[in-house]
């Protein structure tokens, strides 16, 4: 096999394919239609997030057997036309959901003990205990909707915080226990104190958290979105946050995100609302991101591929 790498990846993967006598060529800079001049000199491809593998692109590898991207989603590489030409779609997300797992509990638990404000404060020397009094995790109803590794990795560390735990997933039945209550949205929507993302971005999910979503909830809740920036409409969360129906919000990733994953000028008046709350936690999409789970992510595409073609 020969196998062309056009995003910055932990080595490890490179040693792999090289181990089992394939060769690499590696290239972060070219552009696009460059790269894709040169495609079908190869039958592998690894990519991350650096530009959207299309159905145009994806013709121009006539060689192309496998097509491969670290971490959880498939969404920036058309596999429907993949399928179409016989190429194989892999990715590795059981390399970063413990570390998404961890980072979503640290955001929670930022936002419940009001971990920005008074750090902030403080540094001005501010020393006000009453108005950055927190809230406790414990007891509080938790739902997951999305139950797979990032909603199972974060349902694990949710475990020694005494939650109730309430967990929805569309596709998938049977993994309830005596922690986990595998439940309908409808529960969820009467019961629950704390509602956390973990779909895949797909027709249906896209836009699916918006003011319609805060409307059906009993009462007002956190909201945490650690999944992909379009499922959580953001002029809406700022509405359900002035109407009383979101009491504040953990977010790792955004609505108007590139599709590099880079951030996107945003002037809108719910931009601005959201970066002055106190109330919303934000991390620039690096949930999944930790030294380790490179490595990891990187290891387990590797073994994948390697255990198909080798």
């Amino acid at each position: 096999m020969n196998v062309l790498i056009i995003d910055k990846l932990d080595p490890s993967l490179e040693q792999q394919f090289h181990d089992a006598g394939w060769t690499t060529e590696v290239d972060l800079t070219s552009e696009k239609e460059t790269i894709a001049k040169q495609l079908h000199l190869y039958q592998g491809l690894i990519v991350r997030s650096r530009f959207p593998i299309d159905a145009d692109f994806i013709e121009k590898g006539t060689n192309l057997k496998f097509i491969g991207r670290p971490g959880a989603g498939l969404e920036n590489i058309d596999t429907t036309y993949c399928e179409k030409k016989g190429i194989t779609c892999f990715r590795s997300p059981e390399g970063n959901c413990d570390a998404l797992g961890e980072h979503t509990v640290g955001m929670l638990l930022a936002l419940l003990h009001n971990f920005r404000r008074g750090d902030v404060e403080v540094r001005q020397g501010i020393w006000d205990r009453k108005a950055n009094t927190g809230s406790e995790l414990g007891g509080k109803v938790v739902a997951i909707i999305g139950y797979g590794y990032m909603g199972a990795a974060f349902a694990k560390r949710l475990r020694g915080f005494d939650v109730n735990l309430l967990v929805y997933d569309k596709f998938k039945k049977g993994f309830g226990d005596t922690f986990i209550k595998e439940t309908s949205l409808k529960d969820i929507f009467e019961n629950a104190d704390i509602v956390s993302i973990h779909t895949p971005l797909t027709d249906e999910t896209k836009g699916m958290v918006n003011l319609d979503f805060y409307r059906k909830f009993k009462k007002p809740i956190v909201v945490i979105n650690t999944a992909r920036g379009p499922i959580l409409k953001l002029n809406d969360l700022a509405t359900a946050m002035q109407q009383g129906l979101v009491k504040g919000a953990c977010l790792d990733v955004l609505e108007h995100e590139s599709n590099s994953f880079g951030l996107t000028k945003n002037s809108s008046v719910a931009w601005q609302y959201l970066t002055q709350s106190s109330q919303v936690i934000f991390t620039p999409h690096v949930a999944g991101i930790t030294h380790e789970s490179e490595h990891k992510m990187a290891h387990f595409l590797a073994e994948k591929i390697l255990r198909v073609f080798r």
